[in-house]
């Protein structure tokens, strides 16, 4: 029997020491691959590990991380929620801002916004992980998010077509450009079955178009292919006789080092590539993505490089050809395109003297965002966006134009691209016909902008404690204004925290502060924050003489009768429009049913108030932790901004 008691011990003790060991490992490997930045790797790891212990908020977010570079996004936003609803952003604040970057993403525009919202407010002197950084690009992003909804409620002309699987294949293809009916691209695709080294290293194939239709892909021959080195992004001089390309080595598993290679064209052939010198190719130096432009008739070679001397990361370069055929010192494109993110894939129009590049860091959609900027008096303008749907809320990339500068292309992996394994894994290549490139692009009207971004904050929902303002009355207005209120508000915070998880322990009471704490910011911060840029852009456009509808909406939770919480609604309403004739020294009081011609007017609409139906929320005055406190409860106490108009 003490035998069979000893075996039992034994076998515990061997498969606890076994499952250590695995884990151990499993652990060391998701380290190395972090190192390699293969993500891949580190996902698969993290996945095995997660099984064993899901429990495990680090485990949690290393496995988010690794999901959100694998791809993966879905998986990934439900590991950072994971973190969100225990940790609230105390240890891992980064989760946050991820959050808002992956449901920005997913087009989640509004959603996203208060991820961003939430990750700049966060209060921290620690430069680990760079967190200043992402707080700086957190209201970057905020402000991207509104534009986003603007672009895509006025999307430019061009319709994007995808090409067809002759050109596209569940790799990535990219690099497009079009010359004399014939497609140049790169991309990983096996263009020799037989030959299994060809699998894993980019080339530059060919295409051309014939009756409408694209011709067998063809890889270009190894002058220009290299084997054992990855071969893309092929460019052209202005008269055809020069092709620059970048030839790749890897630097891990998702990083490549690039220098750029030249070719004559002489006697109908290409010559072999040969590097180009120290100048352009900077030891050390990732340097790729060529394009040849011509700028007040010189010969110009943009590129993009992460060589020192620029903003950070990748940025656009550009050097002037010399006559005896030689490239100047490289110039930096300056601050206003490059910033500490990536710039990448220059592409110049000399016809209109316009740079389009991609950025990770201008206000965009998502992911990289295809931008314009003018170079005039010797510098380049404010980059502006190209506008929806040549971006989407993915990767937005290579943006060319062919000769005959009917028609442009891109790279995206935008929803609808085509992938072996993971959705928005690879790029595929699109066109779409472009209007001629000497008409003057139309000036932004500010005003079209202003009003747009009015009706994008609505709903604009406004918050109350219980009662508030004049409690225990049954006025129908009140003298304070509803910043007032959310000043008297706020200061309740640390009494909702602690009546809500009072009696609660541990990973519960943890819970409870964190949706008390997400309630004020989320909701009641991000309100009063919404209503001053509502009060900025009312200023703008009653400035240029528009009139301007206001239609508000109450709500009051059930703790009183029907009619007293009519009556406390619309007290919460004269609150906001007390708020309007105070706010901003007074400047709205002289628009408010303004009866001169040619002049702002404000119109204030109210709509059926009262209590919320079919609330769930508890009515018992005794329970004030669910029926005051609960930000359930909480969250019914509102007024609502419902709908603006203009034009009347």
């Amino acid at each position: 029997m003490k035998f069979a008691w000893f075996k039992i011990v034994l076998f515990c003790l061997v498969t606890f020491y076994s499952k250590g060991q695995s884990s151990r490992l499993l652990q060391s490997q998701a380290d190395a691959a972090i190192l390699n930045k293969d993500w891949f790797t580190a996902a698969q790891n993290y996945n095995y590990l997660f099984y064993r212990d899901s429990s495990d908020i680090n485990l949690q977010f290393n496995y988010a991380e690794a999901s959100r570079l694998n791809f993966d996004i879905d998986l990934a936003l439900r590991l950072y929620n994971k973190v969100a609803l225990v940790d609230n952003g105390k240890k891992y604040p980064l989760t946050f801002y991820w959050i808002g970057q992956l449901l920005k993403n997913k087009g989640q525009y509004k959603e996203a916004k208060k991820w961003f919202t939430k990750y700049s407010k966060i209060k921290t002197k620690s430069q680990k992980n760079n967190l200043e950084y992402y707080k700086t690009k957190s209201l970057l992003e905020l402000e991207a998010c509104d534009l986003a909804q603007l672009l895509i409620k006025s999307p430019v002309k061009p319709l994007l077509e995808h090409l067809d699987t002759t050109i596209n294949s569940k790799v990535s293809e990219y690099a497009a450009f079009e010359k004399d009916s014939t497609l140049y691209f790169s991309s990983l695709k096996n263009s020799n079955k037989k030959d299994d080294n060809d699998v894993n290293f980019n080339k530059i194939y060919k295409s051309d178009l014939k009756n409408l239709k694209w011709q067998k892909v063809t890889a270009l021959d190894t002058i220009i292919n290299a084997t054992y080195m990855h071969n893309a992004n092929t460019c052209f001089s202005k008269d055809y006789k020069q092709m620059i390309v970048s030839r790749c080595k890897s630097k891990n598993a998702s990083e490549y080092t690039c220098e750029l290679y030249l070719s004559n064209f002489i006697n109908n052939k290409w010559q072999k590539l040969e590097r180009l010198p120290e100048l352009i190719n900077q030891k050390g130096a990732n340097t790729t993505q060529p394009n040849f432009a011509e700028i007040d008739g010189k010969e110009v070679l943009f590129f993009s490089s992460n060589r020192a001397g620029g903003e950070g990361n990748l940025d656009i370069w550009y050097s002037i050809k010399n006559s005896d055929g030689t490239f100047s010192q490289p110039i930096n494109a300056g601050k206003k395109i490059n910033t500490p993110d990536d710039e990448i894939t220059p592409w110049y129009v000399n016809e209109n003297n316009t740079l389009f590049f991609s950025s990770t860091y201008h206000k965009g959609l998502g992911g990289f965002d295809i931008f314009k900027s003018e170079f005039k008096n010797n510098e380049f303008s404010t980059p502006e966006n190209a506008g929806y749907p040549i971006n989407s809320s993915y990767n937005d990339i290579y943006y060319s134009v062919n000769k005959t500068r009917n028609r442009a292309y891109l790279s995206s992996n935008r929803v609808g691209s085509f992938f072996e394994n993971k959705l928005n894994c690879c790029n595929d290549i699109y066109r779409f016909n472009i209007e001629p490139l000497n008409i003057p692009p139309k000036p932004i009207d500010t005003i079209e902008l202003a009003r747009g971004q009015m009706k994008l904050l609505v709903p604009l929902t406004l918050y109350f404690h219980n009662d508030e303002p004049e409690p225990k009355t049954k006025n129908i207005v009140t003298t304070k204004n509803y910043e007032i209120t959310y000043n008297d508000y706020k200061m309740l915070l640390p009494l909702y925290s602690k009546e809500f998880s009072g009696g609660l322990t541990n990973e519960l009471k943890d819970k409870a502060t964190n949706k008390i704490e997400n309630f004020f910011a989320d909701s009641v911060d991000a309100g009063m924050e919404d209503l001053r840029k509502f009060s900025d852009l009312l200023q703008k456009v009653l400035l240029k003489g528009e009139t301007v509808k206001i239609t508000m909406k109450g709500y009051c939770s059930p703790l009183a009768s029907s009619d007293y919480n009519i009556n406390l609604a619309k007290r919460r309403i004269s609150s906001l429009r007390n708020y309007f004739t105070e706010t901003k020294s007074g400047f709205f009081v002289r628009y408010i049913n303004n009866t001169n011609v040619n002049e702002g007017k404000i119109i204030f609409e109210d709509v059926d108030i009262g209590e919320l139906p079919a609330s769930k929320v508890s009515d018992d005055l005794k329970d004030k932790r669910n029926s005051v406190y609960n930000p359930i409860a909480a969250s019914e106490r509102k007024i609502q901004i419902i709908a603006v108009s203009f034009g009347y």
